[in-house]
């Protein structure tokens, strides 16, 4: 069941390629104001001094510190860890230690996330029928959700705020210094510090899949509840716990390989001319790969849940289709005499 699942969404996955070059432009987008804020930034410093012909050739050490220490805002996000697999292991570090983002990032997050809220419903809407809708019906299934899962996002705020607020202190200020107070020996230590991740990741996969779950049920059965449509998610894998874990396993396994692979490729700092291309490029790549997986986890989801409930190409609401102009009606051989002057 769960292998079948697994390869049903990846064939919906590749027969939608709209959908992955949509979001990755979609987030080229969403990244572009920030690139060239600090583009400017760099350029207005270097300005057409011999620091500026250095670093065009090589990487000077001495003038990026002096840059990141002296800009403000963006410019002091221009760090080491932003280069190669540098920047995955800094994401995660600070998801997992709640580092608080400057605003021009939150800003560009919070209008990426309302992004892939309005896409979402379109998204699931042609998983779940496994065939092509068309641009008019896929947007009409992004708009149909789009409150609606706007209202599943603030729960789903508060649920995260819960989470790296009141649970993250919980495990990292009190339980975790609690354990550790006594203790002399790093490697213990660094254990407890490794336990306290795990845990509070697993609460974090957790609490993502009940809400994916949720907006899958929502766009399937046309449910405009979404505290029904949560309720009916966590029903769902209370009843098939084995198939969304083993489900979910499967996915993080893809997922892991694509980091493998991009710790192995992910180019350093420098470089001119075709090798500097070659790192954009694969940086690119890396940034499709995550998406395709993503996109993935939804496919599969969609397709173990009519596997498990329903059947393939279920959806409750009925596809919408752009409806024909007035003058096609008017030349269809049956269409003016069967609906008379009106």
């Amino acid at each position: 069941m769960v292998l079948a699942a697994w390869r049903d969404g990846l064939g919906r996955l590749l027969s939608a390629p709209a959908i992955v070059a949509g979001v990755f432009v979609v987030t080229l987008i969403a990244a572009l104001p920030l690139t060239m804020t600090l583009r400017g930034a760099m350029q207005a410093h270097l300005g057409s001094s011999l620091m500026a012909d250095e670093a065009a050739d090589a990487v000077n050490y001495d003038w990026w510190q002096e840059f990141t220490a002296q800009s403000p805002g963006l410019g002091s996000t221009f760090t080491p860890s932003i280069i190669g697999f540098a920047t995955t292991l800094d994401s995660v570090s600070g998801l997992l230690d709640t580092r608080v983002l400057i605003t021009p990032i939150a800003w560009a997050v919070g209008v990426y996330l309302a992004a892939w809220v309005f896409l979402w419903g379109g998204i699931l809407d042609r998983y779940a029928r496994g065939r092509r809708v068309g641009p008019y019906g896929f947007f009409a299934a992004s708009g149909t959700f789009f409150f609606r899962f706007l209202r599943l996002g603030i729960v789903a705020g508060v649920v995260y705020w819960f989470l790296f607020v009141r649970v993250h202190g919980w495990l990292f200020t009190k339980w975790y210094v609690n354990a550790t107070r006594d203790l002399s020996v790093e490697p213990r230590v660094f254990m407890w510090r490794l336990l306290m991740y795990l845990v509070f990741a697993g609460l974090l996969a957790l609490v993502s899949t009940v809400f994916d779950y949720a907006k899958v049920r929502a766009v399937m059965e046309d449910r405009r509840s979404m505290v029904g449509s949560l309720v009916a998610a966590l029903r769902f894998m209370i009843r098939h716990p084995g198939r969304v874990v083993a489900l979910y396993a499967a996915n993080g396994v893809i997922f892991l390989l694509v980091l493998a692979a991009w710790a192995t490729v992910a180019p350093g700092a420098g470089g001119t001319g075709m090798s500097l291309w070659i790192g954009v490029a694969a940086t690119q790549c890396y940034v499709l790969a995550r998406l395709i997986v993503r996109l993935l986890f939804a496919a599969s989801a969609t397709a173990l849940f009519q596997r498990s409930l329903a059947h393939t190409g279920y959806a409750a609401a009925p596809a919408v289709a752009r409806a024909d102009a007035p003058i096609v009606d008017m030349m269809s051989p049956t269409g003016g005499s069967a609906r008379g002057p009106l």
